[in-house]
């Protein structure tokens, strides 16, 4: 295997672990706008989903970006590197 196929590989890897680790925060985050037994007013369950779910939009983001831009960025990375 050469190193810009496996560079690809492990980018589009770490790009899927990224993505994964974003569903358990955007979930609380969602559920915590629908949870009433908080205590908490409207403003304050929206802003707590705010921090959960936005950040974790951004972080799925990054995600999906490295799965896409792999490629490119090994072959940016290994672009001295002889076939």
């Amino acid at each position: 295997m050469k190193s810009k196929h496996l560079a690809n590989v492990l980018i589009k890897t770490i790009g899927l672990y990224i993505c994964l680790c974003a569903i358990p925060g955007f979930i609380s985050g969602i559920l915590l706008i629908f949870s009433s037994a908080m205590g908490m007013s409207w403003s304050e369950k929206l802003f707590s989903m705010a921090t959960y779910a936005i950040g974790d939009v951004v972080q799925a983001g990054v995600g999906v970006y490295l799965i896409i831009k792999s490629r490119k960025l090994a072959e940016f990375w290994f672009k001295n590197e002889d076939e």
